[in-house]
């Protein structure tokens, strides 16, 4: 059976790591190179790095600091934000990335996606699906119902009108390798992250699906895995201040039977 992932994420603004809730309210939560290389340190599966305001701001990813955290770690390391082309992709992999994220620029252009995987292989194509369940009329959101959840863009400010399973299943198809998926309406609740949803494209994907958002607890961790059915558990903040321990969340997981590599 394949071991289960932890992956703690950087989420930088202005080269510092932050982390919001519902992704806004951000607040600072350390330094992104120094952030690396603890995680490394405690035995993070992988890790990954999302410049959120990349595309927002309509430039590429800060390479600069993608290459010291790259020179800092010996795991493999995933960045995002703002990969638009064959060219920005060519520059996060000589900068030392193993795979990149992209969302909006795939959503804008689903051809990309077959351009990229075609160009670089599947294995270091990772599509990053936000998504948040639909407003109601008076504008409030409908209460997660895990399936119903429609694509967003731009760091989670553009609502479109792709459904979250439609598109799982198109990138798929497309040729990307990994589906990094993100609840918006879970995402710093650790309140759990959103184990309908994430069945729901696990179950129906033949490729890896990275869970995101709501991480918690140690148990939210056992419940997305085997209830959720997810290959990865990604999280931020719970991480970063300290929460919970990588070490001690993965001697967690594997005395209850979740397959992980364990550190020697």
């Amino acid at each position: 059976m394949l071991t289960k992932r932890i992956i703690p994420c950087l989420d930088v603004k202005d080269g510092r790591t932050v982390k919001g809730v519902n992704f806004v309210n951000l607040r600072d939560a350390g330094d992104a190179v120094e952030l690396a290389a603890v995680y490394a340190e405690q035995g993070a599966d992988e890790l990954v790095f999302l410049d959120i305001t990349a595309t927002v701001e309509g430039r590429g990813t800060l390479i600069e600091l993608v290459r010291r955290v790259a020179h800092t770690i010996n795991i493999p390391f995933t960045v995002g934000g703002g990969i638009s082309s064959k060219a920005d992709v060519s520059a996060l992999l000589n900068a030392g990335a193993d795979k990149v994220s992209i969302n909006s620029a795939a959503v804008r252009n689903p051809d990309l996606i077959n351009e990229l995987a075609l160009e670089f292989g599947s294995q270091c194509i990772v599509v990053a699906i936000d998504t948040r369940s639909p407003l109601t009329p008076d504008g409030g959101t409908v209460p997660p119902s895990g399936v119903r959840g429609l694509v967003h863009t731009h760091g989670g400010r553009k609502p479109t009108e792709l459904h979250t399973l439609d598109w799982a299943k198109e990138v798929e198809e497309r040729g990307a390798g990994e589906i990094l998926l993100t609840s918006m309406d879970t995402d710093g609740t650790k309140a759990g992250f959103a184990l309908e949803l994430t069945a729901a494209i696990s179950k129906n994907a033949n490729i890896p699906v990275i869970a995101s958002g709501g991480a918690g607890t140690m148990e939210h961790f056992y419940d997305v895995f085997t209830e959720g059915y997810a290959d990865a558990g990604l999280a931020a903040s719970i991480f970063h201040f300290k929460e919970i321990e990588i070490p001690a969340l993965k001697q967690y997981l594997h005395e209850r039977g979740v397959p992980m590599r364990m550190s020697r």
